[in-house]
C-alpha cells in the first residue's frame, strides 16, 4: 500500500515551523507496513491544495492530509477536501458538546468561525481531539482513502496513535511489519562509526542500518522487515551484538526520546546515589537538562551557578588567593568547585564546569577551552577540552561531555 503525506500550512513554507509530523507519521506507517513514497508541503491555498489532491491520487493509496483544521479563515483543508470528494461538511455532536464545555469551562465567548472544528466530512469517521478542539476525519472510497488531522504535533500525535492508527490496523492488516530499534551512541563521530561497520551496512538487505548524525551525538536505527515479530526481534538482536561488538564503548541507550541526562539519571537512581552540580560557562544549563528528566529530584536537590570570580568565591567558599593565582579558567579551578559543590550539599557526586564560551577571549584562553571536573569520596579529576563552533555550541558540547564523563564514572562503580 503506498501513502502520501500533505502537510498543509503556509507557516511551513516559509520555515516559521519545522514540519516534524511527517517524520512521526513515517515511523508510524513503516511499523505498520504501509509505505510512504511521498511528503509534500501546500501552503494556505485552496486551488493549490485541490490540485495537489488530484496528483496524490494517481499516484498513492492512502492520502494524509496534517494541519488546517483549526477556526481561522486560512484553515481551509476540511472543506477543500470535502469538495474535492463532492460531500458536504456536518456537525459532529460529541465534538460540538466538548467545544461548548469548552468556552464554558474557560468562561469565553465562542465565535461561530470555531465551528468549523466540531465539523466533519459526511460519510466520514470521526477522530476524537484529545488534547484539542478540532476533529480528525477518516474518509474512504474505492479507490482511495483520506486521513486528515490536525496540524499541531501535541494534537496529531495523540490522534493518530489513539484513532487513526487502530482504524489503519482494521482497515489494512498486513502480514509484513516493519520492527526498529534504535541505538544511541557519544564520542563517536558518525563517519568513523559508519567505517567501523562497514561492512555491516554495505551487506545489508534485511535487517536495515541508517546512521543519523545528531549535535554531539549519532544514533543508528536497526529495521527488519518480518511476518514473524519474534523472529524479526531475534535478527535486530543478532545485528545489534555485532555492532555492540565493535562500537559498544560509545553506547549509552536506546530510543528516539533517550538522552545521556536519562542515561545518567537512571544510573544514579539504580546505586543510589546522589548529584550537585556547580556551573560557570554553561551558566546553569547542565542543571535544565537534568531538571527535564521526571523524578530527578531523588538524585539531585540542586546545584550552583557561579559566573564571575566573585561569585565563586562567595557561594562556594573557594579562596580568592587561588583564583588570582591560577585564573577561573583552570584545572584547579575546575577541581575546587567540584570539592565545595558536594561538600556544601553533601551529595555523592558533583560536577563542575569552567571555561571560555566565547567569543572573546578570557584570561587569555581562547573560546573553546573548557575545564571538566568531576568530584566524588574517593577523587577529584578535571579534564580540559577545546570545543568549537559559536558560543551555543560550545556550551552545549560542555553539558554533553559533563554528562559522559559523570555516565562513565558511575558505570566504574560496583
Amino acid at each position: 500500500m503506498k501513502a502520501e503525506i500533505i502537510a498543509v500550512g503556509t507557516e511551513l513554507l516559509l520555515g516559521q515551523v519545522v514540519n516534524t509530523n511527517a517524520t512521526f507519521l513515517s515511523e508510524q506507517l513503516a511499523s505498520l507496513g504501509i509505505e510512504v513514497y511521498y511528503q509534500t508541503v501546500v501552503g494556505d491555498n485552496p486551488k493549490r491544495l485541490e490540485g495537489l489532491l488530484k496528483l496524490a491520487e494517481t499516484r498513492s493509496d492512502l492520502i494524509i492530509l496534517c494541519g488546517g483544521l483549526g477556526p481561522t479563515e486560512d484553515d481551509l483543508t476540511k472543506e477543500v477536501v470535502a469538495q474535492h470528494l463532492g460531500e458536504s461538511l456536518i456537525q459532529n455532536t460529541e465534538g460540538y458538546k466538548k467545544l461548548l464545555a469548552f468556552f464554558e469551562t474557560t468562561q469565553r465567548k465562542m465565535t461561530e468561525n470555531n465551528l468549523q472544528q466540531s465539523q466533519i466530512i459526511e460519510g466520514g469517521i470521526p477522530l476524537p481531539n484529545r488534547t484539542g478542539l478540532a476533529l480528525g476525519t477518516y474518509y474512504q472510497t474505492e479507490q482511495h482513502a483520506y486521513l486528515l488531522l490536525p496540524g499541531p504535533p501535541s494534537e496529531l500525535k495523540p490522534m493518530f496513535v489513539e484513532q487513526a492508527r487502530p482504524l489503519l490496523e482494521e482497515k489494512f492488516p498486513s502480514k509484513e511489519k516493519l520492527i526498529s530499534k534504535v541505538l544511541r551512541f557519544y564520542g563517536i563521530g558518525e563517519s568513523r562509526l559508519v567505517t567501523e561497520l562497514k561492512d555491516l551496512i554495505a551487506t545489508q538487505i534485511n535487517p536495515t542500518i541508517a546512521p543519523y548524525a545528531k549535535p554531539n551525538e549519532v544514533t543508528l536505527r536497526l529495521t527488519v522487515k518480518t511476518k514473524d515479530v519474534h523472529a524479526g526481534n531475534q535478527a535486530l538482536q543478532a545485528l545489534e551484538e555485532k555492532i555492540q561488538a565493535r562500537v559498544g564503548e560509545y553506547f549509552y541507550g536506546y530510543g528516539d526520546n533517550y538522552s545521556l541526562a536519562q542515561a545518567v539519571v537512571d544510573l544514579l537512581k539504580e546505586k543510589g546515589k546522589t548529584v550537585t552540580v556547580a556551573e560557570s560557562l554553561t551558566a546553569g544549563a547542565f542543571q535544565s537538562a537534568l531538571g527535564d528528566i521526571p523524578g530527578v529530584s531523588t538524585v539531585f536537590s540542586g546545584g550552583f551557578v557561579t559566573y564571575s570570580a566573585e561569585t565563586k568565591a562567595k557561594m562556594l567558599g573557594i579562596e580568592p588567593e587561588l583564583l588570582e593565582e591560577y585564573g577561573t579558567v583552570s584545572e584547579e579551578c575546575a577541581k575546587q568547585m567540584a570539592l565545595q559543590a558536594r561538600k556544601i550539599v553533601g551529595s555523592d557526586y558533583s560536577v563542575a564546569f569552567t571555561g571560555v564560551a566565547g567569543p572573546d577571549e578570557l584570561e587569555g584562553q581562547p573560546a573553546g577551552t573548557v575545564w571538566i571536573a568531576i568530584s566524588s569520596e574517593d577523587e577529584v579529576t578535571a579534564k580540559l577540552y577545546h570545543f568549537t563552533k559559536d558560543r551555543s555550541a560550545i556550551r552545549y558540547s560542555a553539558v554533553m561531555q559533563g554528562f559522559d564523563l559523570l555516565r562513565k564514572q558511575l558505570l566504574r562503580k560496583k
